[in-house]
């Protein structure tokens, strides 16, 4: 069984925004419909926007899905992240953003918060009638022909969430996870988006950890203790920092903003410019 967050389980049991929008005759505003992913692959995700045509803004959104438990509640993130952005504001909308909304999500399914910003995507093209080939000049070659993925998709999700796996690429767009006779290409374009520093070697985990914890202790702790709230490590999985936030923390509206901006940015600052950090539960 998946270890979800308690606001995952909560959309799951209680989604918000399902549905679409009725045909309306006011000319101020307009719907755009956005379709990715297949039942057939087991997870299909349809977004309807809401738009106010004058200022390009989104005035509403909802979803229909077939999918899991994750899909559904990426699905309802979804649609509460982008309400009230204009257009040009959604398309800076990130999978990560949608995982850090649900109090993260399990590795293996965060293909869901790729298939939430992709639905998105396919939403505002279709509304500004741009052909998804138009905008991005090269769609790349197909590399995993059991889910359609290219490799421009592959290197786009891979730069944007810091991937250095095989396995977080399944996890993150499914790639790999049929026949598997595409994991050797996957692992080339790996190793051509990440390639090795010339500079010294990374320093063992142990040691990473003990620096991580001196930052956290002096720079991150007090701040957080100061509201009541605290921050425990879990892991270091490559470039990715596992944590839990405790105390007021833990329940707080902005934990993602906390996350992102006291935690993540000043260990950056201070260590590692490519960690990432990510809160389980």
């Amino acid at each position: 069984m998946w270890n979800y967050s308690e606001k995952v389980l909560q959309l799951f049991h209680n989604p918000i925004n399902q549905g679409s929008f009725k045909p309306s005759d006011d000319p101020t505003t307009a719907i755009a419909v956005g379709e990715v992913g297949s039942i057939a692959c087991g997870d299909a995700l349809r977004l309807h926007l809401q738009i106010e045509v004058a200022e390009d803004r989104i005035l509403d959104a909802r979803f229909q899905t077939f999918g899991c438990t994750s899909a559904i509640a990426s699905s309802s993130a979804l649609t509460e992240l982008v309400k009230g952005l204009t257009l040009d504001q959604a398309l800076q909308v990130t999978n990560g953003e949608i995982a850090d909304y649900l109090g993260g999500l399990p590795e293996a399914k965060m293909h869901c918060s790729v298939m939430g910003q992709e639905a998105l995507e396919a939403a505002i093209f279709n509304y500004r009638g741009i052909e998804r080939e138009e905008l991005h000049e090269d769609e790349g070659a197909l590399i995993c022909k059991c889910f359609a993925i290219t490799d421009s998709k592959i290197r786009k999700v891979i730069a944007e969430n810091g991937l250095r796996s095989a396995e977080q690429v399944t996890a993150y767009l499914k790639a790999g996870g049929g026949c598997g006779s595409c994991l050797v290409a996957i692992d080339k374009i790996l190793e051509e988006s990440n390639p090795k520093s010339d500079g010294p070697p990374q320093a063992p985990l142990v040691v990473r950890l003990q620096q991580i914890d001196a930052v956290i202790e002096q720079d991150i702790r007090p701040y957080l203790k100061a509201d009541g709230g605290d921050i425990q490590v879990c892991g270091l999985v490559g470039d990715e920092l596992h944590v839990q936030l405790r105390g007021n923390c833990s329940t707080c509206s902005s934990s993602s903003d906390t996350l992102r901006y006291a935690v993540e940015a000043r260990l950056r600052e201070r260590l590692e410019s490519n960690l990432r950090v990510v809160q389980v539960p």
